[in-house]
């Protein structure tokens, strides 16, 4: 048919979420398109003055098992899936009295929602939509000639291409509305089904998929010349995708993954212990510190590779206040992040219109369960979150010397900050400061030179006698191989190594460390990140 236009007669509506409903109700009803609908829906429609026929009176049959079965029935799927060209169909409709259906509006039980909410088991169950994913697909099936609509943000559409068309819909418009209806049902199905395996405690699904919700499209991705978009997930973890952006350009690929590798960074430190600060580059951290205040916390940081924080992204762990707010603008920074932050602080972020400033409400648990995704070729490769936190292992000292008190405040430090640098890491850390930082090297013992060179650039920078790594602590986020690789950092003035142990040459380590008076500590956890 060269007649791509279809004219929308009849239109079905079952909506959870009624926003918009009764003007895109009024404005069908104005242009003669007969209403039929389910339950509260209807009611909401007809106590809004229109007419409305109830589904039932299409079915021939009530409402039954708790609403559970209302429009699984070959008058509502018969209406849906018929093509209209089709003769065969056309006959086995008139046969068993079957009125084409032109217009399917439905959003779907609150499913996410409710599990958000925290509802127990029942109640999850009861918000699992089985008629409104069969009609969403039925009519996507058949958008040749049916219009489907799946949330309240395309009324508008639907209004706008009827009103272009004297009241029919385009192909192009049914395409495109087909489209996101099977997207819907996939996310909607991907958080149910994830959410079982959660609650059966399975790993590893025979099937495991995935769905998001369009937060933004991208200018590119992480060079110009690829595509992006930004989605979020039914987990809602507080960070980049549910943060309020009160300022700034809008966030670049690169910008989001890097404010997310930040918020996760900042968020294993307690606001009710201490004031802590992260500044990430290019996905590492660059400068970690606690302090006193934030003010405090972000000098420290900075001091530690003042050159890298340049163009960064700065995270904080509590309310971001006037002070702290006035030193992070003093040198370029793209994004802050942080929990809240007052409204003295809002103002001075404000004079740098570039600088965008997120505020994220809380904090990420890092000892939450989750699982994490990466794309390989032909695949995905999934796995839980890494959520160990130091706080909760057995620490063993495995050398002679134990660590001095403070020593072991400042590896307990370093270790914290070693879960999220790239892997070989090595952390240095002085004062719960990090003083020296060696990420994504292919060898430990280059992680632990580069880290000790920026240290003593950074004594330059800040002109110190010597660099920051004498009488320092180190972490490495995996077990030494060789000897080598501590002794390097022992080389750079560390005293005390923490590091999971594990090795078949752990003596040797342990000995080197012995002959040099080092204290060091086994976590017996790893923290690889790549």
């Amino acid at each position: 048919m060269t007649d791509t236009t279809r004219r929308v007669a009849r239109a079905l509506l079952s909506v959870s979420d009624k926003s918009g409903l009764i003007d895109f109700a009024k404005a069908l009803a104005a242009r003669g398109v007969e209403l039929v609908s389910t339950g509260g829906t209807a009611k909401a429609i007809a106590a809004a003055g229109l007419k409305v026929k109830d589904v039932s009176e299409l079915t021939g049959f009530p409402e039954m098992m708790d609403g559970r079965v209302k429009t699984l029935h070959p008058k509502v799927h018969g209406a849906l899936l018929a093509i209209r060209g089709n003769k065969e169909h056309t006959a086995a409709m008139k046969a068993h009295d079957i009125a084409p259906i032109d217009l399917l509006v439905v959003n779907l039980y609150p499913f996410e929602a409710t599990v958000e909410k925290g509802a127990g088991f029942e109640e999850c169950i009861e918000n699992i939509d089985i008629g409104g994913p069969a009609m969403i697909r039925a009519a996507a099936k058949n958008h040749d000639d049916v219009a489907v609509v799946v949330e309240a943000q395309d009324y508008q559409a639907v209004l706008d291409d009827l009103a272009a068309n004297n009241g029919a819909t385009s192909l192009l418009l049914r395409r495109r509305l087909a489209a996101k209806a099977y997207a819907r049902t996939a996310a909607y199905d991907a958080a149910i089904s994830n959410w079982f395996a959660a609650q059966n405690g399975t790993g590893a699904p025979d099937f495991r998929a995935f769905g998001g919700r369009l937060i933004q499209s991208l200018r590119y991705g992480e060079n110009p010349h690829q595509n992006a978009a930004f989605y979020a997930t039914p987990e809602r973890r507080p960070g980049v995708s549910t943060a309020q952006q009160l300022q700034g350009k809008e966030l670049s690929y690169n910008n989001i993954n890097d404010t997310d590798a930040a918020y996760e960074c900042v968020g294993e430190f307690d606001p009710n212990r201490t004031a802590a600060c992260v500044i990430v580059k290019h996905a590492n951290p660059c400068g970690v510190a606690e302090g006193a205040d934030l003010v405090s916390a972000y000098r420290k940081a900075l001091a530690c590779d003042s050159t890298s924080a340049f163009g960064g992204i700065v995270a904080v762990n509590c309310v971001l206040d006037a002070e702290a707010a006035r030193a992070i603008t003093e040198i370029f920074t793209e994004v802050i992040i942080a929990p809240a932050a007052t409204e003295e602080a809002i103002a001075v972020v404000a004079a740098r219109k570039n600088l965008r400033l997120l505020l994220a409400g809380s904090l990420p648990d890092p000892r939450a369960a989750g699982v994490t995704a990466k794309t390989v070729a032909g695949g995905l490769l999934v796995q839980s979150r890494d959520n160990a936190v130091i706080d909760d292992m057995t620490l063993k000292v495995v050398t002679k010397r134990a660590p001095t008190e403070a020593e072991l405040r400042d590896l307990k430090f370093a270790f914290r900050v070693a879960k999220h640098v790239k892997s070989n890491t090595i952390i240095y850390a002085k004062d719960l400061a990090t003083v020296g930082i060696g990420a994504g090297q292919m060898s430990r013992v280059d992680s632990a030179r580069i880290a000790a060179r920026k240290a003593l650039d950074a004594a330059r920078e800040l002109k110190l006698a010597e660099p920051l790594t004498k009488g320092s602590v180190v972490a490495s986020d995996a077990f030494f191989p060789f000897a080598d690789g501590m002794l390097a950092c022992i080389d750079a003035g560390a005293t005390a190594v923490i590091q999971p142990g594990g090795s078949v040459r752990d003596d040797e380590v342990i000995k080197a460390a012995d002959e040099h008076g080092i204290a060091m500590v086994f976590t017996g956890t790893r923290h690889f990140r790549h």
